[in-house]
């Protein structure tokens, strides 16, 4: 089934993300051998300014740390202790987009200041518009997925050990998968 794109107009709007609609997922090897998956199970963000005018739009987004689920309670503690993500110091991730290459109605590169541990780096994350309707309460809905990578030391996130056969326990590479929707909140 085909998602017809609707026409986006030039006003000003804030678009407030729906945190019920939204799934921010990442995947990192584990032993060298297998793949860990977890989410974030909390989100909040806004898009304010032109969809179809990237130079006047403003994008932020936060996660709350504490939220980290890899269906398994002990290594969610890990992860959120000083080991990772330190989350008793540094509760939340932020990232705030800074600019687009590409036709935000179809596919395009959205890079921006990604905040972990109080270290911000540019990431660059492939993203596809999936479309804008009208739900059936009126409000303007747009959909985005989105995926990228980064290493994790270059946010601090150093924690490892080595394996008796080579390699670590922990891969350096950490994949990002995002599928969200935005709600039209305020037209400017």
């Amino acid at each position: 089934m085909a998602t017809t794109l609707a026409p986006i107009t030039q006003r000003r709007t804030t678009w407030q993300l729906d945190a019920a609609h939204t799934n921010i997922e990442f995947a990192v090897k584990h032993l060298m051998i297998s793949t860990v998956k977890g989410r974030f199970g909390e989100v909040s963000g806004t898009i304010k300014g032109s969809l179809d005018d990237t130079s006047r739009f403003n994008l932020e987004v936060v996660i709350p740390v504490e939220s980290i689920d890899t269906r398994q309670s002990q290594r969610d503690a890990h992860l959120r202790s000083a080991d990772f993500f330190d989350a008793a110091n540094y509760p939340v991730i932020r990232f705030v987009g800074k600019r687009i290459n590409g036709d935000v109605t179809g596919e395009f590169s959205l890079f921006g200041d990604l905040t972990i541990r109080d270290v911000t780096r540019e990431i660059e994350l492939e993203v596809t518009n999936e479309g804008r309707v009208r739900d059936p309460w009126g409000l303007d809905r747009v959909g985005f997925s989105a995926k990228g990578k980064l290493d994790r030391r270059d946010f601090g996130l150093l924690y490892n050990q080595a394996l008796e056969t080579g390699g670590f326990v922990v891969g350096d590479e950490i994949k990002i998968s995002i599928d969200t929707e935005f709600t039209a909140a305020v037209a400017e």
